[in-house]
């Protein structure tokens, strides 16, 4: 089984739930281009690093999920697109990427909250859940970043209608 991103859930609400994310290492492609084309193009590269694009070509697992961030709203033309490297990870443990177009980045602990739904995540479909996310999370007095996140878990290759997605929005600290 794929490892997935660590986290705590720190409560359930109707509709969705805040998690404490744990610190992680990712590697990222930022994209100048819309959602569908940098997830795609970003992939590749990403791909490469994990499974033999790295200065020392020792494979690195594969986990998920694949995040997309956008720079902007979820339909601006400046993307990152991130794989999660596996828990416990840091930059001087991993591998140098080959590819310039792959950054590694730490991530510092973080509270977010997080609303899952099936289907594959086109824009559309995830600029209706992230507007849902944040009118439940108004309804309930929480203060969040305008970071969005989108969040597979599934291949593409595995039918759209059974792919498990998610929308993480960080929360803001008072």
């Amino acid at each position: 089984m794929t490892e997935r991103q660590k986290f705590q859930l720190l409560q359930k609400y109707d509709g969705f739930e805040l998690r404490a994310y744990e610190p992680c290492v990712i590697a990222q492609v930022d994209m100048l281009t819309d959602y569908k084309s940098a997830t795609n193009g970003a992939f590749r590269h990403l791909f490469n690093y994990i499974s033999k694009g790295n200065e020392t070509s020792t494979p690195i697992s594969m986990t998920a999920p694949v995040i997309a961030k956008a720079h902007d709203a979820l339909n601006s033309d400046h993307w990152g697109i991130s794989f999660v490297m596996p828990a416990g990870s840091s930059i001087a443990d991993l591998p140098v990427p080959k590819d310039s177009k792959v950054v590694l980045h730490e991530v510092a602990r973080e509270e977010c909250i997080a609303l899952s739904f099936r289907g594959r995540a086109t824009i559309d479909l995830c600029m209706r859940k992230e507007q849902e996310l944040r009118l439940r999370a108004k309804e309930r007095n929480i203060e969040l970043s305008p970071e969005t996140r989108i969040c597979r878990f599934d291949p593409p290759f595995k039918p759209g209608l059974f792919h498990y997605n998610e929308i993480v929005i960080p929360i803001l600290q008072v």
